[in-house]
């Protein structure tokens, strides 16, 4: 696998982990007492983003290490084999 390769399938599965990292310990501020005119009721109170970047970059290293090394020890195959005859 080159380099590019492994990077754009890392962006991949970086950006769906990141997308089913974001729900979690979400509250909306209409939950909030403090709700200011003009803000949108349904926005997250905390979004706490860095955090769930940084959870969502050590996941996604753990699932693209499990991908590179069943796809170096040739489990997944992306190849059509060649059929003779």
């Amino acid at each position: 696998m080159s380099f590019t390769s492994g990077l754009a399938i890392y962006v991949i599965i970086w950006w769906l982990i990141l997308f089913m990292v974001l729900p979690f310990g979400a509250r909306a501020k209409i939950d909030s007492e403090n709700i200011e005119e003009g803000q949108d009721a349904g926005a997250p109170a905390k979004p706490m983003m860095l955090k769930k970047v940084l959870i969502t970059t050590v996941i996604s290293l753990v699932v693209f290490a499990a991908f590179y090394f069943a796809f170096d020890y040739g489990l997944i195959n992306f190849r059509q084999p060649v059929q003779e005859g």
